[in-house]
């Protein structure tokens, strides 16, 4: 299968925000749409902790991508309006320099001595594809989750660049809640004996590590209120292994089970600490010393903030305090407070309530043009 997947090599030494310095950096990106002689119409989109830049399909790529029914004609991101760029983090495995890449410099894997990654890091990659594709000012900068953290960073790092923002389900920092269940996360990951200190090959990966760091991931996602109208006391269909006493029994697990092999495998355990540990390092108010100064420093004309009832990572409280701040000077925001059960993953399954308020949002920016 073809890939749309393109390369920006930046050309020029990356300076890390934490300490350190990149050679070679690669930035993985893809596009949708066509770029307007004025080089107005683009959405810069950044994605979550684990997908890749492949969020749509195309004509090079026919799969289908991690928010295929956001993105393409007709639909809330329109690509018949938009020129959109999707970029893959940088410490990601799916293209972009990580410590999976090869250090120029000793031709191994960075592994560990890759910097500290930031999730301004990552929004300055961002940033990088958008200027090398001619775009001066975004109409709009979208994400959720750490996509909707790396919008922030995008913002506070570089004033004028974009008319508008879309923040999901995000926040201006980790709460404690959630920062407790991503270091157990790191340190599942880490105990694993095959892990050895970051220093795996390729077919010797801590899997039992990252089984179980996916499975509490995947639990912190969704709500106790899905999981019950959902799975119930439903009963597996699979057969226990014998002389396994405490196998699976019940239907969720085995839905755990099956998110975690799928998973295990095509993220590097290493990319994972990294892109991790970045979400939660992220202040906003390091860029203005308080949250509310960083936000009343943004130069955006209009903002959409979005959250729903059940996230346990980033409760609803915070995209409050983030409209809230967008607010003042007379900015135009749209706060949309949903009520879906789905959790922090409903940005991805929850398509019906998001899609409209999305997608009525980029109109009325496209009508203010």
């Amino acid at each position: 299968m073809t890939s749309a997947r393109k390369i920006l090599k930046l050309g020029k030494p990356f300076e890390m925000r934490r300490g350190g310095t990149l050679q070679d950096v690669e930035i993985a990106y893809e596009t949708w749409g066509d770029l307007a002689l004025r080089a107005d119409n683009a959405i810069l989109i950044f994605t979550g902790l684990s997908p890749s830049a492949h969020a749509a399909s195309s004509t090079e790529d026919p799969s289908p991508g991690w928010w295929e029914d956001m993105i393409g004609p007709g639909r809330p991101i329109d690509t018949q309006r938009f020129f959109v760029i999707c970029v893959n983090s940088l410490g990601s495995p799916f293209g972009s320099t990580s410590p999976a890449s090869i250090n120029p410099a000793t031709r191994k894997p960075y592994r560990l001595t890759f910097p500290v990654v930031t999730v301004e890091d990552i929004a300055r990659g961002g940033y990088e594809v958008a200027t090398a594709l001619g775009v001066k000012k975004l109409a709009s900068v979208v994400g959720a989750s750490l996509g909707g953290i790396s919008v922030l960073a995008y913002c506070a790092q570089f004033p004028d660049s974009t008319r508008s923002v879309i923040s999901i389900s995000a926040g201006a920092r980790s709460m404690p809640f959630s920062i407790a269940l991503r270091s157990l996360q790191r340190e599942i990951i880490r105990r694993d004996p095959d892990w050895q200190d970051g220093n795996y090959e390729h077919d010797t990966i801590p899997v039992t590590g990252m089984r179980l760091a996916r499975k509490l991931g995947m639990i912190t996602y969704r709500s106790a209120k899905e999981w019950a109208q959902r799975f119930g006391r439903e009963r597996a269909n699979a057969e226990r292994r014998p002389g396994d006493p405490f196998g699976i029994d019940f239907e969720v697990e085995s839905y755990l089970e099956n998110h975690a092999a799928k998973f295990t495998g095509q993220f590097d355990p290493n990319c994972y600490l990294y892109i991790s540990r970045a979400m939660d390092l992220f202040d906003l108010a390091d860029h203005g010393g308080s949250v509310a100064e960083a936000l009343r420093r943004f130069t955006v004309e209009k903002a959409l903030v979005m959250g729903v009832e059940t996230d346990l990572l980033f409760p609803i409280e915070q995209q409050q305090e983030l409209a809230d701040g967008l607010s003042l000077d007379g900015r135009e925001v749209q706060f949309a407070r949903l009520p879906s059960i789905q959790g922090h993953d409903a940005f991805l399954v929850d398509m019906d309530r998001f899609r409209p308020v999305v997608g009525d949002f980029l109109k009325g920016l496209d009508r203010a043009k």
